[in-house]
């Protein structure tokens, strides 16, 4: 999977989609969409080829997705330009810091998704990416992260790939801002195509794509 010292552009260049895009929303984030949870405007944090920005503006929500790599927000613009969704725009920013990010933003936000962002930070990059969507968010902004659980792709040392979370260092790493509501176990998915081994704790659906464990951390900001 990813490493926290990733080059993003490359992933994106690559011919083949990098693991972690499976060309439609991850299932646990489509199942929020579907039962009402996400509310515009909506901020897609480290949205990669967007298909989360993208369906939600399919619905009707106005998203601004964010992500480090240029090659993945043009490619963005280009599939919603394609698709004819002006309610979706798009922007390369340092998400630890939003550098760059468009002025105005400040208290924004009524949502905030994270789609197995967090999880790839270095640790020291957390505090600051924390802060960051904090700023960007409305009081009582609803937060939603996916994120792989420790040991999802095997024990540390034997593949690259972020090491994931443990329930509570999850819970206690997003509790220093927000207030965290819920966190349950969830599953990641990937897709076969761009593993070059199997992965210890992986299942497939036989459609394309692997599972790996997470968690889905629900919180909001206090109002």
């Amino acid at each position: 999977m990813t490493q926290p010292s990733i080059d993003w552009d490359a992933a994106y260049r690559q011919e083949s989609p990098p693991p972690w895009s499976i060309g439609r929303p991850q299932p646990e984030l489509a199942a929020l969409i579907d039962r009402g949870k996400i509310r515009s405007d909506v901020l897609d944090s480290g949205c990669g080829h967007a298909a989360l920005s993208l369906a939600l503006a399919a619905r009707g929500y106005t998203v601004v997705g964010l992500d480090a790599s240029a090659t993945a927000i043009d490619a963005a613009t280009a599939s919603a330009a394609e698709q004819g969704l002006t309610t979706a725009t798009f922007a390369q920013a340092d998400v630890t810091s939003f550098g760059g990010y468009p002025p105005g933003s400040q208290g924004r936000f009524s949502t905030i998704v994270d789609s197995g962002l967090f999880h790839a930070l270095l640790p020291e990059g957390r505090p600051g990416y924390l802060q960051s969507i904090f700023r960007a968010a409305a009081p009582g902004a609803a937060l939603y992260i996916l994120a792989f659980a420790a040991g999802a792709l095997g024990e540390p040392g034997d593949r690259p790939g972020p090491r994931g979370f443990t329930e509570a260092e999850l819970h206690d790493a997003v509790a220093t801002l927000w207030q965290v509501d819920d966190v349950r176990p969830a599953k990641v998915y990937g897709n076969d195509a761009a593993l070059d081994t199997e992965l210890p704790n992986a299942e497939h659906d036989g459609d394309g794509h692997f599972m790996v464990p997470g968690f889905l951390l629900s919180g909001h900001k206090p109002d």
